[in-house]
């Protein structure tokens, strides 16, 4: 299994939209093959010293039975059509993509 922690920082004011956009996407992800997880989330102030929340970082959390399901995720035309909508609310992105240990 592959585990994906993607970080998306978002233009000051464009969270609301931009989770819009994502949420409308979610249907076509999960029915991919090799699809188990694909989750949108956002810091949950816990007052432990270690976190640095973030209003304008959306953290995706996404699980794939296996890195050739999820490099045709990331090429798939309903991907490449949400990049090309959220294009001018985003700022960075910074993936982890990780196996077990």
């Amino acid at each position: 299994m592959i585990h994906v922690i993607a970080s998306i920082t978002i233009k000051q004011g464009r969270r609301s939209e931009f989770l819009d956009i994502f949420k409308s996407n979610i249907p076509n992800v999960i029915k991919e093959p090799g699809c188990i997880e694909y989750v949108p989330t956002v810091d949950a102030p816990s007052g432990i010293t270690a976190q640095a929340c973030d209003e304008n970082v959306v953290t995706i959390i996404e699980k794939w039975s296996t890195l050739e399901d999820l490099k045709k995720h990331m090429s798939s035309p309903h991907m490449l059509a949400y990049r090309e909508k959220v294009k001018d609310h985003v700022e960075k992105v910074s993936l982890k993509i990780l196996k077990e240990a």
